[in-house]
């Protein structure tokens, strides 16, 4: 069977094809290398020794993007390309809603076209905004409280108008929480351009010695120690829940959303303490000011998932650090190394 997989060579997309060659899937990768390096396509190879083809094509470039499924019997679409910060997205509104929505538009369009009905969907928590109450479950009130999480929820809509016209295509949407951590084999994990967005590639890249000290953006959130709250889940757990919604599709029709995430919150605090416990490495730190479009806590109720797709994070925040520290120890300076 093959799956097209659109930003293949990102961080999730890089463990999502790991997985995917593993279970013996055909991957097939589109990727702009916007937040991405070719390499680790290779170093995909090298883990599973198993091949993959690559197309080095954006999702905005139509005609490009129609060519691939010309020329490929593609059966089903793992979509996880996209802009994904969210204060980039506070700042440059805009282009987050043109490169997300239309990108998904033309894809879904070609898809429509080639009789491609099959899509798993890499949405995110943020649409739940900030919920007034955690957990949230997949039927939490909807409000997205900045443009990255809003592109995402716009999607959704998209792809729930598309099914109600259509209820022979087959949909999983996955919110995901908090990826963190790495490969076990320490050959692929986060290696974002320029000043990381999230939380762990600053605690490893300080660890390393690439940057003085952590920026802890907000210390007056309404938590237990003031530092905002995640549901921080293994990569390998998240990429694994892509095989388990793929399965799932390839069964039933109709269109489902699920939470991928532990079921439990961390504080910034408590992930820094983790990793210096787990790695022996001292995190200097200093506090400064909350990120437009950030929220006081998120966390999953990870029970439907559990239930439909028989998934569940089985790793914990002492494995994410472990690996996490273990892909950065290796790579000091990312796949530039």
């Amino acid at each position: 069977m093959s799956i097209l997989v659109t930003g293949g060579a990102g961080y999730i997309g890089s463990h999502t094809c790991v997985e995917l060659l593993d279970a013996g899937f055909e991957v097939i990768v589109v990727d702009n290398f916007s937040n991405s390096k070719s390499v680790v396509l290779n170093r995909i190879e090298s883990i599973t020794g198993k091949p993959l083809k690559l197309y080095a094509i954006d999702l905005l470039h139509r005609e490009a993007l129609e060519g691939v499924f010309e020329v490929n019997a593609i059966e089903a679409v793992i979509h996880l390309a996209g802009l994904k910060a969210v204060g980039e997205s506070v700042d440059n509104p805009l282009w987050y809603y043109k490169n997300n929505i239309t990108g998904t538009l033309n894809l879904l369009e070609i898809m429509n076209k080639y009789k491609v009905n099959k899509m798993v969907f890499s949405s995110s928590a943020t649409v739940y905004g900030a919920s007034s109450s955690v957990p949230n479950s997949e039927d939490s009130p909807l409000k997205a409280n900045n443009p990255y999480g809003r592109s995402k929820l716009m999607i959704e809509e998209i792809l729930g108008d598309l099914y109600r016209s259509n209820p022979d295509w087959y949909i999983s949407i996955l919110r995901y929480f908090n990826p963190v951590g790495a490969h076990e084999s320490g050959r692929i994990g986060e290696d974002p351009h320029g000043i990381p967005n999230n939380l762990m590639p600053h605690i490893s890249r300080v660890a390393v010695g690439r940057s003085d000290r952590l920026s802890i953006f907000g210390s007056d959130y309404d938590t237990p120690d003031g530092t905002g709250v995640r549901d921080y889940i293994h990569v390998v757990d998240l990429a694994k829940g892509h095989l388990k919604a793929l399965e799932k599709i390839n069964r039933v029709s109709g269109i489902n959303y699920y939470n991928l995430g532990t079921g439990r919150g961390h504080s910034v605090l408590e992930v820094i303490k983790m990793f210096e416990s787990v790695t022996g490495r001292n995190i200097p730190y200093s506090l400064t000011n909350r990120r437009p479009g950030d929220i006081d806590k998120c966390y999953a109720d990870p029970t439907k998932a559990k239930v439909e797709l028989d998934w569940v994070a089985r790793k914990t925040l002492s494995d994410m650090c472990r690996d996490a520290w273990r892909w950065q120890k290796n790579n000091p300076n990312g796949y530039e190394g």
